[in-house]
Parts: C-alpha cells; structure tokens; sequence
C-alpha cells in the first residue's frame, strides 16, 4: 500500500483550476490542466512512493511481476497489464466528438494497421493498440456532455424548433425514416457534405439557433451548445453531427457509461473517469486532428434513445457504478460532516483508491497506515491484505475506488 505520484496532462481544453486546486497547488495555473493521470499507462505511468520516499514507476513494478500486482486472475485475463486507468478530467472546453472501438474492432484494426507498416505514433493511425476502451465518467461538478443518439421523435421535433430552407430536407430525411438506419443515413449524410454545402448551411443553422435561444424554446440547452460548438469550429461538420445527440447535465455523483460505438462529447466540468487502459480514438470532427469518416462509421452505434444516469448501487456504505466492462469497476464512498465510520475493503485484485474530499486513513490488516488527502491516491497490489478506510478530521469526505472488472 503506498502512495502515488500522478501526471497531469495538459491539453489545450483543460482548466487552470480545477486541478490545481484539487492538489492544493497555486490556482490559477499558469497553462491549462486537463487530466491527472492515475495508472500504468505507457504513455504517462504513476509513480509508487516507497517509505523511504524513493520512487519507481507502477508501469515497472507490473511489468517486473504481475503475479503480486495483478493477481494471477487479471494477469492472465489481461496479458500481465493493469486493464484501467482512472483519470481526474477538468474540461474548460469542449473535448473532440469520438467513439470508440469494440475488443474485436480494436483487434482487427490494429491488426490491418501493423500489416500496412503504419507508425503507431502516427497522426493518421486509428489503432495504436488491439483493446477496446469502454469508458465511464462521474461528476465531481456540474458536467456537462453530448452522448448517444436522442431517440428519433425528439430530434425531428428539434430540427422543426429551428428549421430553415437549407435543413427542411434533412428534417424530412429523419421524419422518414425515425429509427438507427434514418440516424445513420443523415448523420453520414452531414459529416461528407461538400465543404462550400456546409458552409452555405452552418450560418443558417445557427441563425435558427440564436432565434430558439431568444425565444426561450424547449431546446435552448441544445441551442446554446450548438452556438458554442460553431464558434469555437466555425467550418466543422461536428457541429451538424452535434444536433442529434443527448444533451446531459450531471451533478455530482452521477455517471454516464460510455460502451463501444457510443459517440460523445465532453463539454464542460470536472469528473473522475476510469477507462480501460488503451489509446484507440475514431474522432467525428471539433478537432484538427484525424478523422478517418469510413472507419469512424465502421464503429459507431446507432441505437438511441435517452442516455442512462447512474447514482451507483449502494451495498455497505459503497455505491457501485455497474458496467459490462470486463477492465474496470468503479465505486464511490461518502463520509458526512462529522461522519467517521470505517469501512472495509477487500482485497479483489489490484486498486487505487483516490481522495477527492477531506481526508481519510487507510490501515491494513497488518497494521499498516497510509493518510490521504484530497487529490492523494494510493496503489494496492493484489497481493497486498484488505484495508479499513476511515473519514479524519470532521469534514465530508469522498473516496473513489478503481478494480478491474469482474467480468470475464
């Protein structure tokens, strides 16, 4: 049981204080902050503080033996890696519209990749790896996203709010056909239109959209996100594509899980995110980056419908976000005001558990102690013995744990 140093990734659409804030660093910071990493990601792994404050990177302690780190189960399940990576993600800015890869997708892709000689660093490379990376977010702040696509009636009744000469025909192009097969044929309809067509109907799209906002129209929500989206991507087909999916606010405590094929996109706030452990991206646009349309509607799903929310499960004090992700599982623990009541944590496998309020003590059955405080997070092997986790100093606290998954 020892604690973590974590990387910060700074990407250009993070915020200058929430993470800082959450380290009880200097805010604001002086360049954007966007995810902490918490993991053994090859890209940016988590380094283990050892008790006399040397440190090695977690990346080199389950490579060297995955046997004692893993669990012989997840080490064989998942070839001696540690299958998640639980993140911090503080979004000033919308992220990039993207989906991702089934395990077999995944496979395949990186699989034709390799044979074609394509660098796996390179910008146009869809596959760096062969796994899937289902993904679920909690909000720790209001969180705002787009996922999944709204059921059919409802985006018919939103193209209507703000039809215009230029988007009748594709308002009637959904209305005849409400269902996956409708979806699929305009949203691939939008994402190839012809650069001088978009940008002959973008304008007309968000004139409507501003008309809706001023009148206070059952859609402003979405109004107001299509408004941003096109100003911050004035010439962007995501910005169409944008229109027929889930407009969601979380508040905190609540989740979204993200399976193969669904496509997404964060907005704006801070959550906790676990994933599994993979770099595969198929991006639909908001982004200078990649987008490879063919393959991107090879993965994507076109079941809609409203998106579910999760609170968690609660079973002894832990709710549990409950997922078919076999990578990982995700559960939260509050302590009120106080509240300082201990509960127990088995030993199920490998573990990071993360602080993101108060602070709590953590004490093995032999005897063990590691204190954490908010932003602090802590790696337990799976040969390490269960803890008792108790609530320290009166104030509310929060505790997230991240295991892999109990699927097979």
């Amino acid at each position: 049981m020892e604690l973590l140093r974590n990387a910060v990734r700074p990407y250009a659409w993070g915020s200058r204080t929430a993470i800082p804030e959450l380290l009880g660093r200097p805010v604001p910071a002086p360049h954007p902050e966007a995810e902490l990493w918490m993991g053994a990601h090859p890209g940016d792994p988590s380094h283990v503080i050892g008790p006399d404050g040397t440190e090695r990177s977690l990346l080199e302690l389950v490579d060297a033996d995955p046997v004692t780190q893993l669990g012989e189960r997840c080490a064989t399940r998942w070839g001696g890696r540690l299958p998640f990576l639980l993140k911090i993600l503080a979004a000033e800015e919308p992220l990039s519209m993207q989906a991702h890869p089934s395990a077999a997708q995944a496979a395949e892709g990186h699989a034709r990749e390799e044979r074609l000689g394509i660098p796996r660093d390179a910008s146009n490379r869809n596959y760096p790896d062969p796994t899937a990376k289902p993904e679920l977010v909690c909000a720790l702040t209001e969180f705002h996203a787009l996922a999944g696509f709204r059921a059919p009636d409802r985006t018919v009744k939103l193209l209507k709010a703000i039809e215009t000469p230029g988007l009748a025909k594709y308002t009637g192009l959904i209305e005849a056909q409400p269902d996956p097969s409708g979806l699929r044929a305009l949203f691939t309809t939008w994402i190839t239109l012809p650069q001088p067509s978009l940008d002959a109907l973008l304008p007309e799209v968000l004139d409507a959209c501003i008309r809706h906002v001023q009148e206070h129209g059952e859609f402003a929500a979405e109004c107001r996100t299509i408004l941003e989206l096109g100003e911050a991507h004035p010439r962007d087909a995501g910005v169409l594509a944008a229109l027929l999916l889930n407009r969601l606010t979380l508040r905190a405590g609540e989740a979204i899980y993200l399976p193969a094929g669904n496509l997404h996109l964060y907005l704006h706030g801070t959550a906790v995110e676990i994933l599994a452990n993979s770099d595969n991206i198929l991006r639909c646009g908001l982004t200078p980056k990649h987008v490879d349309v063919p393959e991107l509607l090879r993965v994507v799903d076109f079941a809609c419908g409203e998106m579910p929310v999760q609170c968690g499960d609660v079973g002894d004090r832990m709710a549990v976000y409950r997922t078919d992700a076999p990578e990982f599982e995700l559960s939260r623990v509050e302590w009120a005001e106080g509240q300082d009541d201990e509960i127990s944590v088995d030993s199920v496998g490998p573990q990071i558990l993360l602080c993101t309020a108060g602070a709590l003590l953590v004490t093995a059955d032999d005897g063990e102690q590691v204190e954490l405080r908010r932003g602090q997070s802590v790696w337990l092997p799976a040969a390490d013995p269960p803890v008792k986790i108790r609530a320290r100093g009166g104030a509310r606290s929060q505790l997230f744990r991240a295991t892999a998954g109990t699927c097979d």
